[in-house]
C-alpha cells in the first residue's frame, strides 16, 4: 500500500508543474493573432488561348515581422474562366515548406485568352506578418501543348 502512495504522489509531482504551465501557453496560442487572406493569381496570354499552365508559388512572413509569425497555405480554388472552372493540381508535399507548385490543362475548345483570373489560393496569416510572395511561371501553353509568352501576376484581397 505504502508503495501505491509513493507512485501517485511522485506522479501528481510531476504532472502538477505541467498542468499548471498551460494556461499560459494556451493564452500564448490566443492572444496570437489569425487571419485568412486570398491571393487570386492571374495570367495574361495576350491574343492566344490558353490551355495549360504550371507556376509555384513562395509565401513567407517579411523579415520584419515577429519570429512566430508565419503563412500557411490552406485552400487552393478554381478560376474564373469556365476553361478552368476544376481547382487546379498542386503538389501537397510542397505546402510543407511555405511553397506550392500548381498547373491545370483543359481540353475544352473555349479557352481564355489575355488576363485571365486561373487560380485563387487561400492563406493562413499567423501574427501581425505581412507576407511577401514570389510567384514564377513555370510554363504557359496553347492547345497544341504549344509553349506561349504570358505574364503571371497576384492580386491581395477579397476583390477577384
Amino acid at each position: 500500500m505504502r508503495t501505491i502512495i509513493v507512485i501517485i504522489l511522485t506522479v501528481i509531482y510531476l504532472i502538477v508543474p505541467v498542468l499548471a504551465q498551460q494556461p499560459e501557453q494556451y493564452e500564448t496560442a490566443v492572444q496570437q493573432k489569425i487571419r485568412f487572406a486570398p491571393l487570386h493569381i492571374y495570367l495574361d496570354s495576350g491574343n492566344q488561348a490558353l490551355a495549360a499552365y504550371q507556376f509555384e508559388l513562395k509565401a513567407t512572413a517579411s523579415k520584419s515581422a515577429l519570429a512566430k509569425a508565419g503563412v500557411k497555405i490552406v485552400g487552393v480554388e478554381n478560376g474564373e474562366h469556365p476553361a478552368f472552372k476544376e481547382p487546379p493540381y498542386y503538389d501537397p508535399a510542397a505546402l510543407t515548406n511555405d511553397r506550392i507548385i500548381i498547373a491545370a490543362f483543359s481540353t475544352d475548345k473555349n479557352l481564355p485568352k489575355g488576363r485571365t483570373r486561373i487560380t485563387t489560393i487561400q492563406l493562413q496569416i499567423i501574427g501581425d506578418a505581412e507576407p511577401e510572395y514570389k510567384l514564377e511561371l513555370t510554363v504557359a501553353a496553347d492547345a497544341n501543348g504549344n509553349e506561349i509568352p504570358a505574364k503571371i501576376t497576384y492580386e491581395k484581397g477579397e476583390q477577384k
